[in-house]
This record gives structure tokens, sequence and C-alpha cells, in this order.
């Protein structure tokens, strides 16, 4: 081959590339002693950081691990990969501001992500029935991720949406001998004149019972994600689980809800880097943060708000994970008996998350709550102060952080001031009622526990998110109706959509629990009831759960599931059920009343458990024949839903050695 040839070789083409490169001038500092006493692993590690260009000088900083749930890939404001959604889709630039604060502060950050789905995009498909489970997968792939890097000295998660961000509590809740931080991921800005995420998952029920157009749906369609990143705009899952994170003192005062992608986001990004250093300085560590007192205070805070039902799932998952008693059902009727609803949000409010930020968010709330003597100051947090050191600073308007720079107006006031020249008509106070202004707009409190014999273990409605309309001046919502009986999600839909079912029915959806279809949401039935005109007037009973954006009279989370014997595996159609909401005292009761055969006449406590012993379950009751076998293998050796459906090894350890010595 000539010069010639070969000159043209390198310039044009593709197959050619080194084989070698020149070796990069220095030395790395590592001490004889290290060589002769630290794990291999050690060196090794500094090798590869000099080897992706980190300044082989400084090798020896100490180590801080970013952990992300960040998808899709962006080029500035070009978007190059979608992610799944819009919640995980700016989260790797917050890290790359959040990087740069620890370089800053002259330590050497590490950045690794590990993604979360849509539960908006996988409902009414079999990809809903990994949700759940997935929130374990992911804590533990993020704890294994973290104990891989052996020399960490602290752990910032940045995350939001309805599993990842409560996968990223779990996991660093286990780092209870380290500093760890949260940065929520923030929240989508809602659209001027468009339906906000919520309301449009259910355009397909709109469009089939010509309730809206079907250029109207197109619309709403195109523009209703007003921004490209952050949390849903409705105080669903992904925004409870912000506002949980900071109220369990892992995240910073006035973090959660924050506009995803806003100067105000990206200063939250440094702000958590700088503190997670100043913890790992003060051997502040999180299992000194994450107590028994700061899980109360989430439970208050979740009340408070109005917060969504999956996180009596997910709460739980975070105490197991820190080594804490998870909270019982009892202790939840308890808080949700004595916390009035203060934020007047979507879905079962008028305002936007982004808006409730702005009128003072996690801080605010607790400011009243406080008043009332509901809340357990003396928790540490990780600003490296009590909460109600944190909140002596939010009323009196001194600096949040001692890093922040001064300004003539305090944060309190800015936001609030912020709210009102964007929207006249939202004045902070409408946003964050006042205990007495939240009793006079006779807002509900967030949670009911109903019993009876369709749940003999309990069950749970959003007794906050129930239509006004519907509840009486004594504040009790009833119902009897007849039965709808289906044992799909699915077959349900189809049935609303060609108006199968009519108001006054009451819809039971069983099969739908862990063993059936690994607690699959059944937003698709909820959301359409939602927003139907004659929605209002149907009843839903099931053993699945619901989305964070479901209102109405929704009831879940029947316990047994109809798959390991519930009593809601034997109704049939045309049988007489009674329900019974008490949203003021916050009791209630769901029964069958009659058999289908007799529906006139209603059966004695006797005849009812006569009528459950004769039946056989539903005929076509059976686990999801879709349902993977990963799922099918978590649904068995889960806690259960009322302790958080997490995977206790020791409980998990006494099946297997049970099943061992039976075998023997």
């Amino acid at each position: 081959m000539s010069n010639n040839d070969k000159e043209h070789f390198q310039e044009n083409s593709p197959f050619y590339f080194p084989l070698e490169v020149t070796p990069r001038k220095g030395l790395l500092p590592i001490s004889r002693e290290d060589y002769e006493n630290k794990p291999s692993g050690d060196i090794f590690g500094k090798i590869q950081d000099a080897g992706m260009k980190w300044n082989p000088d400084d090798v020896n900083q100490s180590e801080f691990l970013i952990m992300s749930t960040a998808g899709g890939l962006k080029n500035g404001e070009e978007t190059l990969a979608l992610g799944m959604h819009s919640g995980h889709f700016e989260l790797g630039d917050a890290a790359k501001v959040a990087a740069s604060a620890f370089k800053n502060l002259f330590t050497k950050p590490y950045y690794v992500s590990v993604s979360d789905p849509c539960d908006g995009r996988t409902q009414g498909t079999t990809g809903m029935m990994n949700s759940l489970a997935y929130r374990n997968h992911a804590a533990t792939v993020l704890g294994d991720l973290r104990r891989s890097l052996p020399n960490r000295k602290g752990v910032m998660g940045i995350a939001t949406c309805d599993k990842g961000l409560p996968a990223m509590m779990m996991s660093l809740a286990n780092e209870s001998n380290l500093p760890t931080i949260i940065m929520p991921g923030g929240v989508t800005l809602i659209a001027k004149g468009i339906k906000d995420l919520g309301s449009v998952q259910s355009l397909p029920s709109l469009v089939s019972h010509k309730e809206i157009s079907l250029q109207e749906a197109q619309s709403h369609g195109c523009a209703s994600c007003g921004t490209p990143g952050g949390g849903c705009h409705f105080l669903g899952t992904a925004a409870t689980s912000q506002v949980v994170a900071e109220a369990l003192g892992m995240a910073l005062p006035h973090s959660a809800l924050a506009p995803s992608g806003g100067k105000i986001w990206y200063a939250l990004a440094k702000d958590s880097a700088i503190a997670l250093v100043n913890l790992a300085k003060n051997n502040i560590y999180t299992s000194q943060i994450l107590t028994q007192d700061a899980v109360y205070n989430a439970m208050v805070v979740h009340a408070a708000f109005g917060g969504s039902t999956n996180l009596l799932l997910h709460i739980p998952a975070i105490a197991h994970a820190a080594g804490l008693p998870m909270p019982t059902r009892e202790e939840w009727e308890n808080i949700n008996r004595k916390t009035p609803r203060l934020v007047n949000v979507l879905p079962a409010g008028k305002y936007s998350t982004a808006h409730v930020y702005a009128a003072g968010g996690v801080p605010e709330v607790m400011l009243h709550l406080r008043k009332l003597g509901l809340l357990k100051e003396d928790c540490l947090t990780v600003t490296g102060k009590t909460l109600g050191e944190n909140l002596d600073v939010w009323e009196q308007g001194g600096k949040m952080f001692s890093w922040e720079a001064e300004n003539k107006r305090n944060r309190r006031q800015q936001v609030r001031f912020n709210l009102q020249t964007f929207n006249p008509d939202a004045h902070p106070d409408n946003v964050i009622l006042s205990p007495e202004a939240a009793k006079k707009a006779d807002m509900k409190s967030t949670l009911t526990f109903p019993t009876g014999n369709l749940a003999p273990e309990g069950a749970l409605i959003k007794s906050g998110a129930i239509a006004p309309e519907m509840i009486d001046d004594n504040g009790i919502y009833y119902k009897k109706g007849v039965a709808k009986v289906f044992v799909s999600e699915a077959n349900a839909i189809k049935a609303i959509n060609q108006g199968e079912v009519k108001p006054g029915h009451i819809i039971i959806l069983m099969g739908t629990g862990p063993s059936g279809t690994g607690m699959e949401e059944t937003f698709q039935i909820t959301g359409a009831l939602k927003q139907l005109s004659f929605g209002k007037e149907i009843a839903l009973i099931t053993d699945g759960r619901f989305s964070g954006v479901s209102t109405g009279a929704c009831i879940g989370h029947v316990g047994p599931e109809a798959l390991v014997g519930g009593p809601i595996g034997k109704v049939q159609d045309g049988d007489v059920i009674e329900i019974k909401i008490d949203c003021d005292n916050l009791s209630g009761s769901i029964n069958l009343i009659a058999s289908h055969s007799d529906p006139n006449a209603e059966l004695s406590e006797a005849e009812i458990a006569q009528l459950f012993s004769s039946r056989s379950p539903h005929p076509e009751l059976r686990p999801h024949p879709e349902l993977p076998n990963d799922i099918k293998i978590w649904a068995a050796t889960q806690s259960g839903i009322w302790e958080g459906c997490v995977q206790d090894a020791d409980r998990i350890l006494k099946i297997v050695k049970a099943g061992i010595d039976a075998l023997k």
C-alpha cells in the first residue's frame, strides 16, 4: 500500500481506528501503604477514575454518589430519544448541576441511573402488572449500585414519579450509617385552557360517549404536558411521594413540587449537593433523620395534602427499609381522623401542584399543622437542623440554608408574591387553607378504611375526593345498588365505554390484587367515572389499587383479595351491595345485603355467611394469563398490602424453610 493510499484510508475509512494510545503523563498518588493494605478494588477504582479523565492528582478526594431515575436523551433543548415519561426527562440535567456543585466543593462525584416506567403509559396493558413489583426491583438495584461504591461518603437521590421516587427513598432509607438526601424531580406546568394530565387519560371514555369531540380530544392531547419535564401536575402518587420525601426530612425544605427545569429547581440541585457534603462533615446519618417520628410526620402531612392512596403501600415500605416498625391501618385511621385536609389541589381540588409550591408548599402546610400540635418538631432533617428550627426560619423569613445569598425579600414572601403575579385569582391562602377556612369550605379528611362482609381485613377509600354533591348533610355517602361483576379491568372499561354500566350500578372488579395482576392500578375505570357526566352515580369496589389521580366513590385494597379466598370473589351479577361511608367520622362499611335470586329480601349476617359458604368463586377467576413469572414470585413472597407489599427476607426464609421441612 502506497503512502497516498494509507493517507486516504486513514482520512476516509470508518475502519481505520487506533489500537494503542500514548500513555497519560503523571503519577497516580497512591501510597505504598495503600498498595500493601487496601483492597485491590480501591486501587483499581482510582485507576479507572483517571481513565475517565478525572485529574489524577484528585483521585483521593471524598466520594459522593448521585443516583437518579433519569430517562431519555437530550442535547440542550433538542430531544434525541424519548423517556418513558416526562417525570424523568430532565433529571440528568439536575444531576449535572449537582455534580458541578460537588466538584466545586473539592469532592469526587459519581453518577448512575436506574430509570422507571410510567404508570400512565401502561394503564390497561400488561405493563401495569410490573408496576408495583418494579418498585421493589428498582430499590434492590439502587442498593446494589450504592454498595458497589464502597468508599462513598454520602448518596444523593434525584427522582420523581410513581415508582422511581418510592424506590429511591427505600434504597436510601437502607443506607442507615451514611448521610443521604433526596432531590425531588419537580412537576410539569399546566397549560392554560387544556385538560390536566389526569383528565386527559380519560379521553377514550369521553370520546366513546360523545361527551367531547374528536378534534377537542386531539387538541387536549397535544398540549396537556405544558413543559417537557417533571411529574404530573396533580397530586397523584408522583407529587405525593415528593411531599412525603420532604415531610420525612430526607429532602430540603420547600423542595417538593418545584417546577422542573426552572431556575429554582436547578438551585435545589446545587443546594442539595452542598447539604449532603455538610451532613458528611457533621457525621449526620440517615438513621438519625429517618426515625419513627419522621414517619409519623409524613403520615400527617400526607393526610393534610389529601395524598395518593398508593403511599399507604410506599410509606410502610420505606419504614421497613429503615428498620422501623411499619405503620398499621389503625395508625393511619387515627392520623386521618385528627388531621384536616388543607390543600386545594387537583384532582380533588382546583389548583395544580406548581400552584401549591408557589403558595409555600410543604413548609406552609406544616405551619398550620404545627399550630394544631400535630407535628413531631424535634426530628432532625437534611439541613442539619430540626424540623421546628426549619419552620421557624420559614415563618420568620430568615435564610433557609446557611450558604444562601441574602435577599431583600425572603423565600416565603418571594414565592407567594410570584403566585399572585402569574395568577391573581390564586391567592396563596386559597391554595393552602387554614384549618378554619378548610372547615368552612367543608373539605373532608383524606382517607377512610371501611370494613364489612366484602372486606373482612378492611379496604380503603379516598373519602376526601368523593363528589361533594354525593354526600348528605350529615357527611354520609350512601349507595345501595346492583353488582356488575368483572374479573378483568379490560372487560370493565369496555362495558363502561359501551354503555353496559348504568347509573346506580356498583362495579365489582375482582382478581386484580397482587396474586392476580401484581396489584395493577385500575385508573382506566376510576378516570372514566370521574370524567363522565353520569360517573358519580356509579361506585367501584376492587381488590386492586388506584392511581393517585383517582377520585370518587372508589373502594380498593379490599382484603383478602379474591384469589386467596376473599369473599369479594364470590359476588355475582345482580347481588345487592350497600356502601356507607361517614366522611366526617371516617368510618364505613361495604356489604352484600341481598342475593340476585331475590334482590328485595335483605339477608341476616348468618344468611350472608351461609351464602358465601355455599358459593364457589367466580368461574373465570384466575391469575392473569400474561402475569410474568417474576411477578408471580413477588406476589407469593410479598408481605401483604397493609404492610407495604415488601419482600421481607426473614419471612421469605421462614417460608422456604417450612417448605424444605415439609419435603423431608
